[in-house]
């Protein structure tokens, strides 16, 4: 018997509504609370720290639109140049990744509605979106996880819609939104892959027969060809800096993995989405949601397997908060609304490193009087005076200052020739952005996508190296001298105290020299 007949019937897709808006009014009342609260969490915090680095290089990648760039689709840095059309704004720049984390939350409960759960699973599903760190964390910059979270739930949603309601135009949404998120991450593959797994091994593999699914599938990969396509005339960069970026992972192993996700989503929610895994196995009203359990499962391997970061995984959690508020909504209302109150004080706890509500050398204090510093998921993290993402986002604007003095300093006639040259993408992108008002040149270097991009012209007569090493560009120059010291003092340790040199005469000059140079995922 076809689990539709036991459920309402399907709504037209065109009417979807995100806010369960058939619970009881002070049950709304809580969801959109989780809603205002993540709002105004995010939007008093945009603008209070600077661009962090990969922010500066999405936008100075948007800057050139493209197909695809060497470690990314072309999505997030089109987004970015496209808040900064009307001059730069960190708030603007946020805007989109706030938009994410809000809209999360009413998916969420909506989500836990579609799959019968009660007035309170869809308080529950609201609040422990809003109140996962980890997810917070995502939506705090506008990066190619921002999005992840929305969009690997989306698909989980409408997948379960036709799984449930026999909506097939449902996996046509599916595939459009699966597109798009590859536009802004190749990470979906990671949830897709398992989630066809899942489909496969439950009965939710009727789904296969449709036509729609098919179709779904053509939509997805036409939407992300482009990008694909790109990676391939460019001998698939990508790949080759992840090979080398996952080097530097440190991953401790599925124990410390674990701890490390049930300390980013929240102590106090751990046994909501263990429930989640477990519930659509153990109940038999679940059961059709088990293909959910096993994509989790599987993507959870998936990372473990090739080395991934901890937070590639956060994405797959709000479905499992949601099966798990659906599971345990018969709790008496009482137990639960305890429950949701310790995970949002849990949460409030930990905010300080999730937002920038500190200045940094508050937070600093704070770090350094509590065990409140998150464990290093990098070797390029190690050291980090705050966290990592906090002291990514210090000291741009002092270098493109302290680079501009240097420039300034060239006598007129090097100075129309004299390239830049970063030692890696954060600092090029910050020449970019924040040296165009100070009448700085387009910066180059080896790293990622400004290695494709390559010396733009410059013939290596003249170079201010940024953070390069003064014994190597002494053997690579005719002469290299230190013109200035970049870096303010919570910045990363390999942004502080660091050289600005420059050289004369590069031998060879770019043309024969530039491989050398490259530097992908180092």
């Amino acid at each position: 018997m076809s689990v539709s007949n036991h459920l309402p019937h399907p709504e037209p897709l065109q009417s979807f509504r995100l806010l369960p808006w058939r619970t009881p009014a002070s049950d709304r009342v809580l969801i959109w609370i989780a809603i205002a609260v993540t709002a105004a969490l995010h939007l008093a915090t945009a603008g209070r720290y600077d661009m962090m680095r990969n922010e500066l290089y999405f936008l100075a990648c948007g800057r050139h639109p493209a197909f695809g760039y060497a470690d990314q689709p072309p999505l997030v840095p089109l987004i970015a140049a496209a808040t900064q059309l009307f001059g730069p704004s960190v708030w603007l720049l946020r805007l989109p990744a706030v938009m994410a984390a809000v809209a999360l939350i009413p998916l969420c409960a909506a989500f836990a509605r579609l799959i019968g759960g009660n007035r309170s699973a869809a308080v529950i599903a609201a609040i422990a979106a809003a109140s996962a760190p980890g997810l917070a964390g995502t939506t705090t910059l506008l990066t190619t996880a921002t999005f992840e979270p929305i969009a690997w739930t989306g698909c989980a949603y409408l997948i379960a819609r036709a799984v449930l309601r026999e909506d097939r135009r449902a996996l046509l949404w599916a595939g459009l939104v699966a597109g798009l998120s590859m536009q802004a991450k190749y990470g979906i593959v990671m949830w897709l892959v398992p989630l066809a797994l899942g489909v496969l091994l439950t009965p939710a593999r009727r789904l296969l027969g449709w036509r729609e699914t098919w179709t779904a599938m053509l939509i997805a990969v036409a939407i992300a060809a482009p990008s694909l396509i790109w990676q391939a005339v460019n001998d698939w960069p990508f790949l080759a800096i992840i090979a080398h970026h996952t080097q530097g992972v440190i991953t401790g192993g599925p124990v410390r993995f674990e701890i490390g996700q049930i300390l980013a989503l929240n102590l106090v929610l751990a046994p909501l989405w263990v429930t989640g895994i477990v519930a659509p196995f153990a109940s038999e009203r679940l059961k059709p949601l088990r293909f959910l359990s096993i994509a989790f499962v599987g993507a959870t391997a998936i990372n473990l397997a090739t080395g991934g970061k901890d937070y590639y995984l956060f994405a797959a959690y709000p479905s499992m908060f949601v099966v798990g508020a659906v599971a345990c909504a018969r709790l008496w209302r009482w137990a639960a609304g305890l429950w949701m109150a310790a995970a949002i004080a849990n949460f409030a706890l930990v905010a300080p490193i999730v937002f920038p509500l500190l200045d940094p050398p508050a937070l600093l204090r704070l770090l350094e009087h509590s065990h409140l510093r998150p464990a290093p998921d990098e070797k390029a993290a190690i050291g980090a005076p705050l966290t990592q993402v906090f002291s990514d986002e210090l000291g741009w604007r002092a270098l493109a200052h302290q680079v501009a003095a240097v420039y300034r300093s060239l006598p007129p006639a090097e100075r129309g020739h004299a390239a830049i040259f970063a030692n890696n993408y954060g600092e090029a992108a910050a020449i970019d952005v924040h040296g165009r008002g100070l009448g700085l040149p387009p910066a180059i270097s080896g790293d990622n996508q400004y290695f494709l991009w390559g010396p733009r012209g410059y013939d290596g007569s003249v170079i201010i190296v940024i953070n390069g090493d003064p014994e190597r560009w002494r053997r690579l120059c005719r002469s290299a001298r230190i013109a200035g010291v970049f870096g303010v003092p919570l910045a990363m340790p390999y942004e502080r105290d660091r050289p600005i040199m420059v050289c004369h005469g590069l031998r060879g000059g770019f043309t024969n020299a530039w491989d050398g140079f490259k530097r992908y995922g180092a």
